[in-house]
């Protein structure tokens, strides 16, 4: 048994992570979770810090109300311990829904447990809005292969959402003038889609994953090399690779 591979305990919320020998309970969030709302969002603001990428910023209150809602999951321990967490946004009238905010408490992380919240949350946000385009941005690979598992695939900014309030939410993302400076075409972050009406099963886009993801490694590197150097200061003088070159400056 691998740390990707909880050991299933029999109840279907119930798992076991064979890292730490430790349960934890992955649920649909309520209102009486709103005691975890305060860690939940110093752990994002930290772990986008330590990565040095941005996620929109949010609030204890915003956190508390999607829990209110029903949109959001929760990861526990036994003893009520906060694992991790992750909640469901709506655009576009509905038409669109963003499974936003994955976040593990660092002790609990490579333990398998964001994978599991992954999956609940998809469940979820398919029972709620079962025709609605699910969508993600990552500037991770393991989050990456999390999204291909559930039937994802990588597209561009133009197959999103268009919601101006959706792209306002950016504005606390560092990378914000990046993503302005390509006219919301492209930024750190890589999109990833789930369409209903449209899509591969999960175990072609894992497949394709699976095949691809040196590409995409190499991929984010040069996001991070193209898109970071004017900000940076750095030189303009190199020049770009074939199809990279195309993908990035369109």
């Amino acid at each position: 048994m691998t740390p990707d591979n909880p050991i299933w305990t029999g109840d279907p919320t119930l798992y076991q992570i064979s890292t730490l020998s430790v349960p934890f309970i992955i649920r649909v969030a309520t209102l009486a979770d709103s005691v975890y709302a305060t860690i939940i969002t110093e752990e994002m603001a930290i772990s986008a810090a330590a990565r040095g990428t941005g996620i929109a910023k949010r609030s204890p209150e915003y956190v508390a109300k999607k829990m209110e809602e029903g949109k959001a999951v929760i990861a526990l321990t036994h003893d009520n311990q906060w694992v991790g967490f992750c909640y469901i946004e709506t655009w576009s009238h509905g038409e669109y829904v963003a499974n936003s905010g994955l976040i593990v408490a660092q002790a609990y992380r490579k333990s398998g447990v964001a994978r599991a919240i992954k999956k609940r949350v998809f469940e979820l946000s398919r029972e709620k809005y079962p025709k609605a385009k699910i969508f993600g941005l990552t500037t991770g690979l393991a989050v990456m292969k999390i999204n291909s598992e559930l039937g994802y695939e990588p597209v561009t900014y133009s197959e999103l959402t268009q919601d101006e309030d959706f792209w306002a939410g950016c504005k606390s993302c560092v990378n914000y003038d990046i993503l302005m400076s390509k006219d919301r075409k492209n930024c750190m972050c890589t999109a990833m889609l789930y369409d209903p009406a449209d899509h591969y099963e999960p175990e072609e886009t894992k497949k394709y994953f699976e095949e691809n993801k040196t590409g995409f490694e190499r991929l984010l590197r040069f996001k991070e090399w193209k898109l970071l150097r004017p900000f940076l200061k750095k030189s303009n003088g190199s020049k770009s690779v074939g199809f990279l070159h195309h993908f990035f400056t369109r």
